[in-house]
């Protein structure tokens, strides 16, 4: 009798091919699931609950809405309803995916109810006679396993209200006798969005102090700083409860609405049906490798003015280490650009420009702003250029974190000095804004940043120094805090570290003869891509480099790209 195996032998085990598909919903929808799927992770987090209304005394903060997390086994090509809860005044709603129910969170209490409400967590209580009079809510209500939320704190004497519970921790008692309202409890972090993100903190006492409970991490709002006052809502789609009151007329912020998060997985471990197997592989729904990927991304810095400011340093984006990584699905090959640094300006009045932006699958680092002189404005990027200053030329520096994105990649250049000035200010750098002018002294390049993703640290993204006239002094480089040019006082400026992004140095003024020096060049950027063990790397063109480390990095591959220009990396 043939094996119902396919001829493997062993335990047939359940397989999922859900192509990691991710639905975030912050509103009440259906899933249709993939036809392959049979397997979903979920985090459902409820609507979180008002802070108490302060028709007497100061009022408890909401408690946040239930979080729940887990894998639940579904069927393929099948709708599932999701109902996302709503934030309330009151207590908080309900969301709900499948069989996972997240209750809503507590209302702070207030008035004749002094107690906190129960709920997902428990809203805080109201203030009282005396410490403890009045408990916050019970937490975790209905009773699950793994728990979705924690108690509220007890309000305390002399008017204030207990903190909403969160979904890590309970909601603080307000302070014995003080006046201060407790603090919401914290809430939970989760990455299933693609991005770790805090959910279900719970909202902060009332208060007569003038100092406002702090809603806890999670979306909770702040409790009321004074009597009267009103607490702050809960933030939308987090399931934080809303700030306490702080006594009539006020009012209790409301909690923040809920959001339901559904991943379909790809899971096919152990032994399976070759038949299933190869109409998985036919239909194109059999998982393919999915290598997540460390990465540091650095452009080139910008080119020194003559006679003028410093460079901002190329933009400086990472991963590593504990950021998100990118997720790359199946092998194959992929462009790599590394930016070049900007030229630095050789003749009077002549500008120079920007660093050239580096990229890697969906992050890109942009290029260092240029310096500023002679009626040139300092230019914006990764980080800013310099201002050059000095009647009637302009003064700003250039913005950094130009498009802005977070964590950011840079920062603004210095300011030169207004009138009367005789050096210009330096570029920004990844760590620290560029350092300001005065009359004679160039200002310094900010510093930049180290890292550490190659197995050793180094510095990256330094800002250049400014210039100055003879006899004054030329602007500090970076150059080992992340590869900035020195300004040069009556003589050119440095350039920036090749493969660093760091800013050019501003070039001075010779006097005699009055003659404007000309600005250092930008550093070229560097991308450095980490993967694990398993991963087979190469990299184009051959001067570009693939190491494996030793431990403890576990045998860690990486691809080091130094090549201005177009590269490819490649995977498998």
């Amino acid at each position: 009798m043939g094996s119902p195996n396919g001829g493997i032998v062993g335990v047939i085990n359940p397989t999922s091919f859900g192509k990691c598909t991710v639905t975030s919903a912050t509103g009440s929808t259906t899933l249709t699931t993939q036809p392959g799927t049979r397997l979903t992770q979920y985090l459902v987090v409820a609507g979180g609950g008002g802070g108490g209304v302060g028709c007497v005394g100061d009022t408890g903060g909401g408690g946040a809405g239930g979080f729940r997390t887990g894998c639940l086994q579904v069927c393929g090509a099948t709708s599932y309803p999701i109902t996302v809860g709503a934030g309330a005044s009151g207590n908080g709603n309900p969301s709900i995916f499948s069989t996972i129910t997240s209750t809503g969170g507590g209302q702070g209490g207030a008035g004749p109810i002094v107690a906190g409400q129960p709920g997902g967590s428990g809203g805080g209580g109201r203030n009282g006679s005396f410490v403890g009079e009045n408990p916050g809510g019970t937490g975790n209500t209905p009773s699950v396993s793994p728990p979705q939320g924690n108690n509220g704190g007890a309000g305390g004497a002399g008017g204030s209200g207990g903190g909403g519970g969160g979904a890590g921790v309970v909601g603080s008692n307000a302070g014995p006798g003080s006046g201060q309202g407790g603090n919401g409890g914290n809430g939970i972090a989760s990455s299933l969005s693609g991005s770790p993100t805090n959910y279900a903190g719970g909202g902060g006492g009332g208060s007569r102090t003038g100092i406002a409970a702090t809603g806890g991490t999670g979306g909770g709002g702040n409790g009321a700083a004074n009597n009267p006052g009103t607490g702050s809502a809960g933030t939308a789609n987090t399931g934080g409860g809303g700030g306490g009151a702080g006594g009539p007329p006020g009012g209790g912020g409301a909690g923040g609405s809920g959001i339901v998060i559904v991943k379909e997985l790809n899971k096919a471990t152990g032994v399976w049906n070759l038949k299933s197997q190869f109409s998985a592989v036919k239909s194109g729904t059999w998982p393919q490798l999915v290598f997540n990927l460390d990465y540091l991304v650095v452009a080139g810095g910008g080119g020194g003015a003559e006679f003028g400011a410093s460079g901002g340093a190329g933009g400086f984006r990472t991963s590593f280490p504990g950021g998100t990584k990118l997720e790359i699905l199946g092998s194959g090959s992929f462009p790599v650009v590394i930016g070049a640094g900007g030229a630095g300006a050789v003749a009077c009045a002549s500008s120079a420009t920007d660093g050239s932006p580096s990229v890697f699958s969906s992050i890109t680092s942009t290029g260092g702003g240029k310096g500023g002189t002679f009626g040139n404005q300092a230019g914006p990027g990764g980080s800013g250029g310099g201002g050059a200053g000095g009647t009637p030329f302009p003064a700003a520096g250039g913005t950094g974190n130009t498009p802005p994105v977070s964590p950011s990649q840079g920062n603004n250049g210095g300011t030169g000095v207004a009138s009367g000035c005789f050096a210009r200010a330096g570029g920004g750098g990844a760590s620290a804004v560029g350092g300001d002018s005065s009359s004679t002294v160039g200002g310094s390049g900010g510093s930049g940043s180290a890292n550490s993703i190659s197995n050793s640290p180094v510095f990256y993204s330094g800002g250049g120094g400014g210039g100055a006239r003879s006899g004054g002094t030329g602007g500090a480089g970076t150059p080992t805090t992340g590869g900035g040019g020195a300004g040069g006082a009556g003589v050119a400026g440095t350039s920036g570290t090749v493969n660093t992004g760091g800013g050019g140095g501003g070039g001075g003024q010779a006097v005699p003869p009055f003659a404007p020096q000309p600005g250092g060049s930008g550093g070229s950027g560097i991308v450095i891509i980490r993967a694990p063990s398993a991963a087979n790397l190469s990299v184009s063109p051959g001067t570009n480099t693939v190491t494996t480390l030793p431990a403890p990095a576990g045998g860690c591959k990486v691809a080091t790209f130094t090549v201005s220009g177009s590269n490819t990396f490649t995977i498998g």
